[in-house]
């Protein structure tokens, strides 16, 4: 495509003479925009990419990936009765990993040091917390081996440094749904004791949620042989339509009411795809902004070679030839800005934990604060689809920005040009 006469000359105008340096300096600057907008644009989007599926695999490892409820003629039960047989006929369909009865309630959690909080308890076998892997394998402190009906409960870090509790002390629950007398409605108390703290890694959670025992969730929410819900969780999250047809299929006739974890969280995982989207859209703008800079240095490299296209044109050099020298001018801008861009992106992804580190120990503030973000870490995921589509973009803006001023400069009529010369 570029002959090597071709290539010489572009060679040897990107390279800055005396009195000419003015031009090369707004090259330069050009690439360096290029770089900066497609590294930006590749951090980005590795960290908002980065930050929705980690937020997807810790919702979903808590909550499962679709629930299954009682519903009776005129609207939802109060739990499922049958909840075993269920559970062991949903847990035979195909792509279905895990089915777990839960009981569900709240109830309020107080200290003996006088300390209270709201929490969200959660009934479940001691064997399905241990397949819990988001639970079994993030606790700091204790074990699920007394995990067994009687007194014990499992409850999460934010929720023990609240209250003030380690494993062994005491808490006491409170559930608002009491007994009735003739003095009023008497609330439910009952003490339990923390056998196990975990970690999940989403504040949210950590500070609500606690866990009994089945039995003993039963009988505190006044819930006997009954569950709130079978929580199923399947081999692709992304598939999880074809699961819920079979579990229909499979279940027939029984009155329950499936909710996967698309239509629970459609809102809040929404909001994130379209800030994604909108913040591709926003930084496209500076690799834009760039390639108008290519635009500019390459008009005035145009008409600081003019006297030097009459010239080529005088000796025999073709239109082309000359629109060809220019767009290989201009494209070697681009190409250079790119691949240093993607150069740092991708480094810097790679290695943003240690950045984080380094940026936290320098300062001693926390960069990204478990408190008031969801998640306890900066997440980074690289998408190499979706680097190849900047990269791509970034080649064809900059491509794009080459064709006026190269096609200027191949109109150039010698014989105007060297009229006054």
């Amino acid at each position: 495509m570029f002959n090597a006469f071709e290539r010489a000359v572009a060679g040897r105008y990107l390279r800055a003479r005396r009195g000419e340096r003015f031009v090369s300096v707004i090259a330069g600057f050009s690439l360096i925009g290029i770089a900066l907008g497609v590294a930006t644009l590749i951090i980005v989007m590795s960290v908002m990419g980065g930050f929705k599926v980690d937020l997807l695999n810790r919702i979903l490892g808590l909550n499962g990936h679709l629930g299954i409820y009682a519903i009776d003629g005129e609207g939802p039960a109060r739990g499922l009765a049958d909840y075993t047989a269920l559970t062991k006929r949903i847990a035979a369909i195909p792509d279905v990993t895990l089915a777990i009865p839960v009981v569900d309630g709240q109830a309020l959690v107080s200290s003996p040091r006088g300390a209270a909080t709201g929490g969200l308890i959660r009934g479940i076998r001691k064997e399905d917390l241990l397949a819990l892997r988001a639970v079994s394998d993030h606790l700091v402190e204790g074990s699920l081996t007394d995990f067994t009906p009687g007194d014990a409960i499992a409850i999460g870090v934010g929720m023990a440094r609240r209250l003030g509790l380690s494993v062994g002390d005491t808490l006491t629950l409170i559930s608002p749904q009491g007994a009735a007398t003739a003095f009023g409605t008497v609330p439910r108390i009952r003490a339990y004791r923390v056998v196990a703290i975990f970690q999940v890694g989403m504040n949210e959670y950590d500070q609500a949620y606690a866990f009994l025992p089945l039995t003993d969730a039963q009988v505190f929410f006044q819930e006997p042989d009954r569950a709130s819900e079978i929580e199923v969780r399947v081999n692709d999250p992304l598939a999880v339509g074809a699961v819920v047809r079979a579990i229909r299929a499979t279940l027939g006739d029984t009155p329950v009411h499936i909710i996967d974890w698309q239509h629970s969280n459609d809102s809040f995982f929404a909001a994130v795809e379209v800030e994604q989207n909108v913040m591709f859209l926003i930084l496209t703008l500076i690799i834009l902004v760039a390639a108008f800079n290519v635009i500019s240095s390459l008009i005035m490299m145009v008409k600081d070679k003019t006297r030097d296209i009459a010239v080529l044109r005088t000796l025999g050099a073709p239109r082309g030839a000359v629109m060809r020298i220019f767009l290989m001018c201009g494209a070697s801008v681009g190409v250079a800005g790119t691949l240093i861009g993607t150069l740092l992106g991708v480094v810097f992804c790679l290695n943003i934990t240690t950045l984080q580190h380094w940026v936290e120990s320098i300062t001693g503030v926390s960069v990204f604060n478990p408190e008031v973000y969801y998640l306890a870490h900066l997440p980074a995921r690289l998408d190499w689809r979706e680097v190849t589509e900047i990269i791509v973009m970034a080649l064809a803006l900059s491509l794009l920005a080459t064709l006026y001023p190269s096609w200027r400069a191949a109109r150039t009529d010698p014989i105007e040009a060297l009229r006054h010369e």
